[in-house]
């Protein structure tokens, strides 16, 4: 019967690639684009849902307008961007049977991958340093066991290896230096998105050798009811983690902690009420300077921690907020409001209002790779 799904499942991506259609356009509630203003060049590109219930995937440039939008065959979770080249990886929400790869500078899309018979995408990936593999966390069907999957960037998206021994419910994974990934391990066995353990919840902080598949540093946190979910690194290497708590409980537990290798993970500051204002949920996690920044769309707010001591400097409210990346030396945050953030380390905060609604994460394009539209 799994067979039978999964095959059924890649015959509605094969059809999804050859049928599908543009969706209709996303007009911002700014209005029309400013002439004076030069040729549109991408600077963001997240997961969003459409004015039409349509899910997609939206670049923009840095005015806020849209640039390109590509149409997903189910909802979008994280994306990460080709170094050195114009292609993005869009991986669907867990338990996901997708990636899509797409051109984010000409808007071209390049192919749709289907998940292995009885495995699933948790949601993540990361691209090799010469961009010519894509490293994706995966899960097993019935078990959750987590695999990395490591797919060749050439036509179809072949898998070439899998790393196991990954524990359960691998879900965002980032490249720390030239031969290593470092994976948040959630720890948790999900039948669909049901929970099936969490009396027995096992979440890591894993180093993994890219060339190998070797574990190399495994960190842990002493209450076992924290999921860690979402990752960024620091400029010196540290590695900022970001929680969920999974007890059904009421007590406050820090969200957001830092590791460096070989050491115990530390929680960065926070009292109990301040921590409540997060309730439970820390989704994105971004490193700028000396400085972090943690989202929580389920607390309606972000927080800012200075990294080099921990301490927390603020929380402000904003609505259903969740992606965060840097760009030009400032936060950028989407939320589901449509409502864009630009936040600097002086905590000095603008917006502007969309009329996409955006989704759970989202990337800069740094600024080497910002084309104009008719360079293919």
């Amino acid at each position: 019967m799994q067979l039978m799904v999964t095959d059924l499942t890649r015959r509605k991506l094969l059809n999804y690639t050859l049928s599908s259609t543009a969706l209709l356009s996303l007009t911002l509630l700014s209005g029309c684009k400013d002439a004076t203003k030069p040729v549109s060049k991408p600077a963001l590109i997240g997961c969003c849902r459409t004015l039409q219930g349509h899910f997609a995937a939206a670049v923009i440039d840095k005015y806020g307008e849209l640039v390109h939008q590509f149409p997903l065959p189910a909802r979008g979770h994280g994306i990460t961007l080709q170094p050195n080249g114009t292609l993005a990886a869009i991986f669907s929400r867990r338990p996901g049977q997708y990636i899509q790869i797409v051109n984010y500078n000409n808007g071209a899309s390049w192919t749709v991958r289907a998940a292995d018979p009885n495995r699933y995408f948790y949601g993540h990936g990361v691209f090799s340093a010469d961009g010519r593999y894509l490293y994706a966390t995966e899960g097993e069907a019935l078990t959750s066991r987590g695999i990395i999957g490591v797919y060749e960037l050439i036509d179809g998206l072949p898998k070439v290896a899998e790393f196991n021994g990954v524990g359960i419910g691998p879900h965002q994974m980032i490249s720390v230096d030239e031969h290593t990934l470092a994976v948040a391990v959630g720890g948790i066995h999900t039948l669909g998105r049901i929970p099936q353990n969490l009396a027995s919840m096992q979440s890591a902080l894993m180093y993994i050798d890219k060339r190998t598949g070797e574990i190399v540093d495994l960190a842990q946190l002493a209450n076992k009811h924290l999921s860690i979910r979402h990752l960024d690194v620091t400029a010196d290497g540290n590695v900022i983690c970001g929680q969920q708590y999974k007890a059904k409980t009421d007590i406050t537990v820090p969200l957001v902690a830092m590791h460096r290798r070989n050491q115990s993970l530390q929680s960065l500051f926070g009292n109990d009420e301040q921590w409540q204002r997060f309730n439970h949920y820390i989704s994105s996690v971004v490193s700028l300077d000396n400085y972090v920044l943690a989202t929580s769309p389920r607390g309606n707010c972000y927080g800012i921690w200075n990294s080099n001591s921990g301490e927390l400097l603020e929380i402000k409210p904003l609505a259903d907020v969740s992606g965060a990346t840097v760009i030009n030396k400032q936060w950028v945050l989407s939320s589901g409001s449509g409502n864009i953030a630009h936040v600097s380390i002086t905590r000095q905060s603008r917006y502007n209002q969309t009329a996409i609604i955006w989704d759970n994460h989202w990337c800069s394009i740094p600024a080497a790779k910002l084309y104009h539209r008719n360079v293919t």
